[in-house]
């Protein structure tokens, strides 16, 4: 036993030396004036912070209970807010009991939030929940509000600000609290697959089984990249022959888990939960490879259901049946695992080590469970609403999935006077953006067509097909069937009223009458009327109105030229058969010619032809 507590000594030595960094958000006082500016909060490891978003509320500091250990229904104080106050931030005083219970027993007497003052002047650290406690797991578990650890000197200013009489108003700010830099977030877990240590373990448990269905929708579609991770130890060199060291660690006490029960006599020993913990690495790696890397979530949960340690099935056997019910390839899992008795490192468990140290913005890890959004420690209650918003929080704006914007997770700010943002009724065309953090104003696309303009007074469609969205903004009209629009389908972007109107094309354009500022149908015998968008013009007697030339001439001489016209173009077509007979007739000339020239030609020859062939007859005859 000694040399077990002589272990874990060593081990938690090491983990206060590692880089511890404290989770913040930002808490703005807003009055009064002499404490009015910035300052930093460390976030409670529990309850709900609001991740994302902001709240508001007025500062209230109890008269009695002032650490806040008892409930506040023994001394008659209540903190809920009155109709139209704001929000009640309990101020409660650090010491004599845990975090969480002051925090609990300010939220049954309604508080909104709790703000706990150090009692130390030292730098701000992590308010966590108590180990293993059956009393403090009921209420653990249900604590729903935000708190957060503020220094000793800004508590004592709090103080004397509400002793004075002074209204304290303070906006706490998570906005920033995760990183959101694009429209990806990258995710961690670090988890354990030992299902018997207690509350942590059960909530931890419960959390995975819960939160599967999300994560595996924002894995499949691309929204995030999720990642597992197991907490493992070495033993010190001293004790890696002891007993306890042989059963809780393999790889000769490269890597180790504490015993489930703490008791090295019965039960599963520390080298069980570590071989799973590998083999659920092994799961992930080996599920990634395939591309479908969200099938650790279906045999982590498969795992705790069918190998639960209270039924000791927790065991490779009962593993590898779930495995081969997820159509995963035992064999390279195995490859994976490698050898636990191997005098050397475990490739993938030296990894796991590493990856603990902190890095960048994020601390070591050293709290058992932990999330990490964006390479930022998640602080708060580990329940799927909550992770859900800090995972929304780590989206850049207008890129988030639509789970995060379900009525669940946010509210939809667009729904109230269209968030402040420009829109058209009539087009239902709006600028406003729900996001995860309240709303942006942007002007939309619409059916390939970009709207500009600053989107919270205007915005004006603009490029081709711009006309086909709301006439492009300009004027329109229709009329017994007929519309008229200003709108010129170019990528300036103005607008024109049409030819018959005049005006500025933007808000109106006027009908012309052509007939009374005497544009067209002015000849002695035209006779003009006014139309919408246009005239109409006609000629007295038998006259007939030729528009092109805006005159009026008789329907006989109309005949008459038409006619003549018949005639030009019967002429014309008899040229044109004329002349293609002509063609064909000289054509054929041409050719008889050269065939009489190449007969000529041929009768020169094929007479010595002739008489060669007779001389020789001749002679055969002589002889």
């Amino acid at each position: 036993m000694t040399a077990f507590l002589g272990f874990f000594l060593l081990i938690s030595a090491e983990l206060v030396l590692g880089r511890f960094v404290v989770e913040k958000n930002s808490l703005r006082v807003t009055s009064p004036e002499s404490i009015k500016g910035i300052h930093d909060s460390a976030i409670g490891n529990f309850g709900i912070p609001q991740y994302g978003g902001t709240m508001a509320g007025a500062v209230v500091y109890p008269k009695s209970n002032g650490k806040g250990c008892n409930s506040f229904d023994d001394s008659g104080i209540s903190f809920k807010a009155k109709p139209g106050a704001m929000p009640s931030f309990v101020l409660l005083d650090r010491g004599d009991c845990f975090f969480a219970l002051k925090v609990w027993n300010a939220q049954n007497a309604g508080a909104a939030a709790v703000l706990v003052a150090d009692d130390l002047d030292e730098a701000l650290i992590t308010m966590d929940t108590p180990e293993e406690d059956a009393a403090s797991a009921k209420y653990i578990a249900n604590i729903t509000i935000p708190s957060a650890l503020v220094a000793k000197s800004f508590g004592e200013k709090l103080k004397k600000a509400l002793s004075d009489g002074e209204m304290v108003n303070v906006n706490l700010d998570w906005r920033e609290s995760v990183p959101h830099p694009d429209d990806r977030v990258e995710y961690e877990l670090w988890t354990n697959s030992n299902d018997e240590c207690g509350v942590k373990c059960d909530m931890l448990m419960s959390f995975v089984k819960d939160f599967k269905g999300a994560a595996q929708i924002l894995e499949k579609g691309g929204y995030t990249q999720f990642a597992p991770h197991y907490i493992t130890w070495y033993c010190p060199q001293a004790f890696t022959v002891s007993k306890q060291c042989k059963s809780q660690c393999i790889n000769h006490g490269r890597y180790c888990a504490p015993d489930p029960e703490q008791d090295f006599s019965t039960g599963y020993e520390g080298k069980d939960v570590v071989l799973e913990n590998l083999r659920q690495l092994c799961v992930f790696k080996v599920a990634n490879e395939s591309k479908k890397p969200w099938i650790w979530w279906d045999y982590v949960t498969d795992f705790q259901i069918r190998c639960p340690m209270k039924d000791k099935k927790y065991n490779k056997d009962c593993a590898e049946t779930v495995i081969k019910s997820l159509d995963l390839d035992l064999k390279k899992i195995d490859k994976c695992m490698g050898n636990p008795e191997a005098d050397a490192d475990n490739p993938v468990l030296k990894e796991e080590q590493d990856a603990q140290i902190g890095k960048g913005s994020r601390g070591d890890v050293t709290i058992l469970p932990t999330l990490v959004v964006n390479n930022r420690q998640y602080r708060g209650k580990l329940e799927k609403g909550a992770v859900l918003k800090a995972l929304c929080a780590g989206f850049e704006e207008t890129t988030e999935p639509p789970v995060c914007l379900s009525e669940d997770v946010e509210t939809n700010e667009c729904l109230v006077n269209n968030g402040g943002c420009w829109q058209d009724k009539k087009a239902n065309i709006t600028a406003c953006k729900d996001t995860f953090r309240g709303r942006v104003c942007e002007c939309p696309v619409v059916n390939g067509v970009k709207f500009k303009g600053d989107g919270y007074s205007s915005c004006v469609a603009s490029g081709p097909g711009r006309c086909t969205i709301g006439h492009g903004g300009c004027w329109h009209e229709t009329r017994n069937g007929i519309t008229f629009s200003a709108c010129m389908d170019n990528d300036d972007g103005k607008c024109m009223c049409p030819e018959g109107f005049k005006g500025d094309g933007a808000n109106s354009c006027e009908d012309i009458d052509e007939c009374k500022e005497k544009k067209a149908c002015q000849c002695p015998d035209c006779r003009c009327r006014n139309t919408w968008g246009s005239y109409n013009c006609t000629c007295s007697g038998d006259l007939l109105y030729i528009w092109e030339h805006d005159t009026c001439i008789s329907r006989s001489a109309a005949a008459r030229a038409k006619s003549a016209w018949t005639v030009f173009w019967v002429i014309i077509l008899g040229l044109a058969i004329a002349a293609a007979g002509a063609y064909l007739i000289y054509k054929y000339r041409i050719r008889s010619y050269m065939d009489s020239e190449i007969r000529a030609i041929m009768a020169q020859y094929m007479p010595l032809d002739s008489q060669i062939e007779i001389q020789h007859h001749r002679s055969e005859d002589q002889a």
